[in-house]
C-alpha cells in the first residue's frame, strides 16, 4: 500500500517508463500475435493496459480524459503508445490535483472489493506489470526485440558486453 503520494508517483514514474518500453517495441503487425484464437492478441493486451489506467482509478472517483472502452483494439502501435503516455500523464496530473495523502488510507468499493486506494494504486501497478509480462511473451512470437525491465534482456547481455544466458 502507497501511504505517500509521492512514493506512489516515483513507482509510477518508473513502471510508466517501462511499459512506454515495451508498447514502443510493437508494430502494426504484431498486434495480431496471439497465444490462441481464444485468448487476447498482443493487441488488445496494449490497449487494455491504455484504458485500464482510467477504469481502475476511476472506481476511486478519480476524473481525467482518458479513453475507458478497450474494445475495438486501434490497428496502430504508434497509436497505442502515444496513448499510453497520454493517458499515464492525465492520470498523473489528476492525482496531483485530486488527491492528498491522506486520501490514500480512504477505503472504497473496488468491484465488490474494500481497499484503501492506496492499495488500488498498487494494484494498478501491479496490474500494468501483470499485462507487460503478457506482452513481452507475445513479442518474443512475434520475432520483436524484448526490452530490459527489471535488467537487461536476453538481446541486452551482448551489448553489455556479457555472455548471452544460455537456453
Amino acid at each position: 500500500m502507497y501511504r505517500s503520494l509521492n512514493d506512489f508517483f516515483q513507482s509510477w514514474h518508473y513502471e510508466a517508463k517501462a511499459t512506454k518500453k515495451v508498447l514502443n517495441q510493437l508494430t502494426d503487425e504484431s498486434l495480431d500475435q496471439e497465444v490462441s484464437p481464444e485468448n487476447w492478441t498482443l493487441g488488445r493486451i496494449a490497449w487494455h493496459t491504455v484504458t485500464a489506467i482510467k477504469v481502475i482509478s476511476s472506481q476511486a472517483g478519480l476524473t481525467f480524459e482518458a479513453p475507458d472502452k478497450d474494445w475495438p483494439v486501434p490497428h496502430s502501435a504508434e497509436f497505442i503508445a502515444k496513448s499510453y503516455e497520454k493517458v499515464s500523464d492525465a492520470f498523473i496530473q489528476s492525482l496531483k490535483a485530486q488527491w492528498t495523502d491522506h486520501d490514500l488510507t480512504e477505503s472504497i468499493n473496488f468491484f465488490g472489493q474494500q481497499m484503501p486506494k492506496g492499495v488500488l494504486l498498487l494494484y494498478l501497478n501491479q496490474h500494468q506489470t501483470h499485462h507487460r509480462g503478457q506482452m513481452t511473451v507475445l513479442m518474443r512470437q512475434a520475432g520483436l526485440t524484448v526490452p530490459g525491465i527489471y535488467g537487461p534482456s536476453k538481446e541486452e547481455w551482448a551489448v553489455l558486453g556479457m555472455e548471452t544466458p544460455k537456453s
